[in-house]
């Protein structure tokens, strides 16, 4: 179903009072789906995060490849990778998760609206029976399911390429209980569930963003660099009040789920943020985009 015959041919502004057929409400997000997902840029950010697990995993086999542990600095659990493969998803997603999967997230969102607006598309879309709340709703959950697939990208190849490079077995947790190698891959699927959850903060505030320009280049520039500054505040000491509130703060907190016991404290908070963050800029993109005025 293209496009044109999910909007139809009207260029309403205004929400319907009659209400829209839930088939319709499925064939325009299986339409933003599919134009989301077929975009080049689209697949140039899912490549890039495709291509980080794979030369973290190349890295550490050069760099072990004569028995020496890896040294210096690196994401959490890099230590254990030449050890046990699956270590990778979790050193691959800890690795991107500071900033390429956000960056990911937040041009995607960024362009949700705003890249409508500028190639004129947008009041075209707003037509009934779809409506402006419905329309923004489909794009959320549009860049939603981007946040699952860029974060079961990383998590997929890490996987594939930590059984390609290294042993799979059973891990050792960071408190060094050894479980069960079907207990890690639940644990590494529960832990990339929580870093797609951790995206929706970002999402959030890229699609408040959208609604604020018609340029899609200038949303997508203005939440990447909102990220950028975030991370930054995150890292000066004497901003420490200000850090339990930034949305990029318990981002590293998935850690814990490799411990045993679980601590679950710091990663309830980190969702319990998001949810807030999703709730403050959610709220505010209805509010900006019901009331906007659509020109092109």
């Amino acid at each position: 179903m293209s496009r044109a015959e999910t909007a139809g041919p009207a260029a309403g502004t205004t929400d319907s009072s009659a209400a829209p057929h839930p088939l319709w409400t499925l064939g325009l997000l299986r339409s933003e789906l599919a134009t989301t997902f077929r975009r080049r840029r689209t697949g140039v950010l899912l490549g890039v995060l495709a291509a980080v697990p794979v030369l973290v995993g190349v890295a550490v086999r050069i760099e072990t490849r004569d028995g020496s542990p890896v040294g210096g600095e690196g994401p959490p659990f890099i230590a254990q990778v030449s050890n046990n493969g699956l270590f990778l998803v979790f050193t691959a997603l800890a690795a991107t998760l500071p900033f390429f999967l956000p960056m990911a997230v937040g041009v995607v969102a960024g362009d949700a609206i705003a890249g409508e607006a500028s190639a004129g598309t947008l009041r075209y879309l707003l037509v009934a029976p779809a409506g402006r709340t419905r329309l923004l709703l489909t794009k959320a959950a549009v860049v939603l399911a981007f946040c699952l697939a860029a974060t079961f990208t990383v998590a997929v190849v890490a996987l594939a390429a930590g059984a390609v490079l290294f042993p799979l077995g059973d891990p050792t947790t960071i408190s060094g209980v050894r479980i069960g190698f079907g207990e890690g891959l639940w644990r590494a699927l529960l832990i990339a569930l929580v870093v797609a959850a951790s995206l929706v903060g970002i999402a959030a505030l890229g699609l408040f963003v959208s609604t604020l320009t018609d340029s899609g280049i200038a949303a997508m520039a203005t939440t990447v660099g909102l990220l950028i500054g975030v991370q930054i505040v995150d890292q000066i000491p004497q901003l420490h009040a200000v850090h339990p509130f930034l949305v990029s703060h318990y981002w590293l907190s998935f850690a814990d789920l490799m411990r045993e016991p679980v601590l679950w404290d710091d990663v309830v908070k980190n969702l319990e943020l998001q949810a807030l963050y999703a709730a403050v800029f959610g709220s505010a993109a209805w509010a900006r985009f019901t009331t906007r005025d659509v020109t092109v």
